[in-house]
């Protein structure tokens, strides 16, 4: 099964977070199928980068999203 989530990066208390496509049963920071944009919670106001269509098209060859990133995509109207 192919998952949408987060992937960790960034130092020691200041995370950083690429969006990705992966095989669920990969680590969490894994090999990649393909980036979808970042989210970086620590500026003033969290910034949050995806691309919309590669998103949609990833959803309809059925990748299952994490809870977070249907919440991030939600957030900027995806």
């Amino acid at each position: 099964m192919v998952a949408i989530r987060l992937r960790r990066g960034g130092a020691k208390k200041k995370p950083f977070y690429r969006i990705v496509v992966l095989d669920s049963r990969k680590k969490r920071d894994g090999k990649v199928l393909d980036i979808l944009g970042h989210y970086d919670p620590k500026v003033e106001t969290p910034e949050i980068k995806l691309d919309i269509e590669k998103y949609k098209a990833w959803i309809e060859k059925g990748a299952q999203p994490s809870e977070t990133v249907k919440n991030l995509a939600k957030q900027i109207g995806a």
